[in-house]
């Protein structure tokens, strides 16, 4: 198969059938009992699609010099896919680089890898379901086997062991089905809607500037529609967006998201992911399976040093991670590479907005170290972490930037952060009410704007975006 929508054509079929034959069974014994056939476990009844990729070398082409679509080696590569319609352009991209530059033999076939039934039950299968045990299901029926979904792959685990086949992306199936159950439960969305270009915010008043900001832009442009956690969908032009929040269920969700839908999924998803590194390592695990072409950090942090004002920028070129919650898979000794791309954009982004450069620009944004703790009460240390603190000569402090650097860095997606001062605890300046007030009435709008500017200017980028920084010895063709 030479041809990317024959070969995304026979993959969402194989899917289907899979899913069709294992939500009916499912049905079937929660009717009426009825056993599935013992050969489904067996024959591919149940199982995903699986693409496989054969690359004998015997006319290798000139050396790629992109940072993924690239063979290293000959061989046999393969992966499962679920959800062929959501990433159909992504399959779509990968596929036809490989088969424009190499001489590659492409099958597609059923693979030896289940579906999980919780994968294939929707609001009416789980009414059905409702009374059987899961315990019960998981006699007959795929189950999530923990052990059999992970992410050696992307952490460099036996990065020089010769499998057969090799893999052909970082996510398999099984990893990917994983995420986007937990990314709906976190988010109170559907993964069809997620973007490509990802904000994350640590306050809910960036969502209400977003949340109104995109109402405005339906029917004006690219956009079509705005759609929320709890139910929010928009798809004409809306002024005051905000105000349908409040009939929204979007409280109920961890770290609710709203999305900006262009074609192709070229829009925004901003999701508002709270305080704290274990919250920022949650969602970037579960957003890294869309394969979002960056992702971003726009939230508060305290300023570091006397001369900044509440209300001041500090674009992150460097981080000092004192999170922890990567530390087993990435240890802090790790260097973080600043993305070219993402500085620049965020850099004139931050021009454009502000309406000042050079020297003027610099009274209000500062470019350095940025320090991520998980001690929400650093404040009470600060004895003890000072003199760190000024070693590290950082300009700002917050609780989720690095470790959404981090993460970006672990599973390839580009990332950067610009976060705006809310208080400055060292040198007396606490986040009062007043001020407080004052702040966010000054800097949430011109701030969020920078994002979505940055993003804007990211996407022009294309395939430049992709820098070989992220890429390991070793790397799946697939980006």
């Amino acid at each position: 198969m030479k041809d990317t929508d024959e070969i995304i054509s026979e993959i969402a079929r194989l899917y289907d059938e899979a899913r069709a034959a294992l939500r009916s069974d499912l049905l079937a014994f929660a009717t009426n009992g009825t056993l599935p056939a013992a050969s489904s476990r067996h024959d591919g009844t149940y199982a995903y699609p699986e693409v496989r990729l054969k690359y004998r070398e015997t006319d290798a082409p000139e050396p790629v010099s992109r940072a993924f679509g690239r063979l290293s080696r000959p061989g046999t590569y393969a992966t499962t896919i679920t959800r062929p319609r959501l990433f159909a352009d992504y399959l779509a991209e990968q596929l036809s680089l490989l088969i424009a530059d190499y001489d590659v033999e492409i099958e597609v076939g059923k693979s030896r890898q289940e579906i999980p039934f919780p994968y294939v039950v929707d609001g009416e299968a789980g009414a059905v379901l409702a009374g059987v045990s899961p315990l019960e299901l998981a006699r007959h029926f795929p189950a999530t086997e923990l052990s059999l979904i992970g992410d050696e792959l992307a952490d460099g685990v036996d990065a020089f062991a010769m499998s057969d086949p090799m893999p052909l992306s970082l996510f398999d199936a099984l990893r990917t089905d994983f995420s986007l159950a937990r990314l709906e439960h976190y988010t109170g969305t559907n993964p069809d809607h997620c973007q490509r270009f990802v904000l994350f915010t640590n306050y809910h008043r960036y969502v209400d500037e977003f949340v109104d900001w995109a109402g405005e832009q339906l029917g004006t442009g690219q956009f079509t529609a705005l759609a929320g956690a709890g139910g929010l969908m928009l798809t004409e032009h809306t002024k005051n967006a905000r105000a349908r929040l409040s009939d929204t269920a979007w409280r109920r969700h961890q770290m609710p998201a709203y999305h900006l839908v262009a074609p192709d999924r070229t829009g925004i998803t901003l999701v508002n992911i709270g305080v704290g590194p274990s919250n920022a390592k949650t969602i970037t695990d579960h957003f890294a399976v869309l394969r979002p072409e960056a992702w971003l950090m726009i939230g508060h942090c305290g300023g570091l040093r006397p001369s900044q004002k509440i209300g001041d920028y500090v674009l992150a070129h460097a981080y000092l991670r004192d999170d922890h919650v990567l530390d087993s898979v990435l240890p802090p000794e790790i260097p973080l590479p600043a993305i070219a791309e993402v500085q620049q954009a965020l850099a004139l982004a931050a021009e454009e907005i502000s309406g000042t450069a050079g020297a003027d620009l610099k009274k209000r944004m500062r470019t350095g170290t940025v320090v991520t703790t998980d001690d929400r009460n650093w404040e009470l240390r600060v004895t003890k972490t000072g003199h760190r603190l000024s070693l590290s000569r950082a300009v700002g402090i917050d609780m989720e930037s690095a470790t959404i650097a981090a993460q970006g860095y672990r599973f390839r997606v580009p990332y950067g952060t610009l976060l705006c001062v809310s208080d400055k605890p060292i040198h007396g300046e606490l986040k009062l009410p007043g001020q407080a007030n004052r702040f966010y009435e000054e800097a949430i709008a011109s701030h969020l704007q920078i994002g979505i500017r940055s993003c804007e200017l990211l996407k022009a980028e294309g395939e430049r975006l992709h820098s070989r920084k992220l890429r390991a010895f070793n790397e799946p063709p697939f980006r």
